[in-house]
């Protein structure tokens, strides 16, 4: 007998098994707890883990939205903080764009994920819900039938098992839920855009009240303010670049130089205490549903961070897949569930969509043939058509923070 045989005989079982504690798991784990469907959340990492992982900060209008209508903005209304204002500066100088004045007129609420997701898994807690820490999803069998089941690790080895009627995989692009597919049960769109950016975290004061994007012939920097103490920045690096190679003096020096800070004012410098690269890269799974399991969040699809996209298509997922699984398990209508995917994707598509645009706006194309040179111009004249342009701006502003 293996060892996946052996633990079908034992175990666990309740309405959705949800894999991943992040925000599309702990949304949708909120959500089907507040409407007494049984679930339970397995995370593969220690809640410290959880808590203390840095992501994304900057929640559209219609995330927040989301979460007031739940319930669960409590913590981002104390300590989150409206933000609307974005500056672009290039070799031809600068600009600044109030978001919140354009198109629908609607702000970005500046929350470290972090945050929201501690939010999110105290409030499931003290509701009593189920959350299981340290506990691997190793892969989902019979995902084709009513009755699937995930074999679970815990931090000793010990295997385990939970049984559902549905799997909700909210563990990223390298979860179990992905590695279960089988093969042909869905198609993958993938695209390498060929950028890597070096991702900073400073100990340092945000050195404008903006989000700035900085183009360079030198690469692209970017300056987004996480908390009043806290800044993230961004600087474009070769593909394959080690973070060890650029020590903090480099990345001041080079910051200094690609932000114009001569020009147009110093930086606060502090202690990097998170360096990473980040390669931008996109992937859509289509459909987002393999009979009994169902992807959301960067299960379902990986989007560069060129437009602070991820946790929001996350929570947006989260609710339409919360309703509908309960539409299903209480209600006996299965109809919202057969439509999640496609609803899903078309937001997934239009994100994809401005995502691209912005790496497009930002970068310029690699080298210096006619190619290259052509591209450039048409980014240069794209940059102008946004200063200028407030037809443009509009554009620009409803698709920045619309989901």
């Amino acid at each position: 007998m293996t060892d996946s045989q052996s633990v079908r005989d034992t175990g666990d079982s309740t309405d959705v098994v949800i894999l991943g504690a992040g925000p599309a798991g702990l949304v949708l784990a909120n959500l089907l707890l507040d409407a007494g469907v049984g679930c339970v959340v397995l995370e593969r990492a220690d809640r410290e883990h959880v808590q203390t992982r840095a992501r994304a900060g900057f929640l559209a209008a219609n995330t927040v939205r989301v979460l007031e209508r739940h319930g669960l903005a409590d913590g981002l209304r104390r300590g989150g903080r409206e933000h609307s204002v974005c500056e672009f500066r290039t070799g031809d100088g600068r600009f600044r764009l109030d978001y919140s004045g354009l198109g629908r007129g609607e702000p970005h609420t500046v929350y470290p994920q972090q945050e929201l997701v501690t939010d999110l898994l105290t409030r499931f807690l003290a509701a009593g819900g189920d959350l299981r820490f340290a506990t691997e999803a190793v892969a989902v069998h019979d995902p084709d039938t009513t009755q699937p089941w995930v074999e679970t690790r815990d931090a000793d080895g010990r295997p385990g098992r939970w049984t559902g009627r549905y799997v909700a995989g909210c563990d990223g692009r390298h979860g179990a839920a992905r590695r279960s597919l089988p093969p042909g049960a869905v198609r993958i769109h993938r695209r390498d855009h060929g950028v890597s950016w070096l991702g900073l975290l400073a100990e340092a004061p945000p050195s404008l009240d903006a989000v700035g994007y900085a183009m360079h012939e030198r690469g692209f920097a970017g300056h987004m303010a996480r908390t009043p103490e806290t800044t993230r920045y961004y600087l474009q690096c070769e593909p394959g670049t080690s973070p060890a190679s650029w020590s903090e003096e480099r990345i001041w020096d080079e910051l200094t130089v690609r932000m114009r800070a001569a020009d147009y004012g110093a930086l606060h410098h502090g202690r990097i205490v998170q360096s990473t690269v980040v390669d931008l890269e996109s992937d859509v799974l289509e459909p987002l549903r393999h009979g009994s399991l169902f992807l959301a969040g960067d299960a379902a699809g990986l989007i560069s961070p060129s437009a602070a996209k991820g946790a929001n298509l996350a929570v947006l997922a989260a609710e339409i897949l919360a309703e509908a699984l309960v539409d299903d398990l209480r209600n006996a209508d299965p109809g919202p569930l057969s439509r999640y995917s496609a609803r899903c994707l078309a937001h997934i598509w239009r994100a994809q969509e401005f995502s691209l645009w912005m790496i497009r706006l930002l970068h310029r194309a690699p080298g210096q043939d006619d190619e290259a040179l052509f591209q450039e111009q048409l980014r240069r004249a794209r940059v102008e058509s946004l200063r200028t342009s407030r037809t443009h701006q509009d554009w620009f502003a409803d698709n920045y923070v619309g989901i």
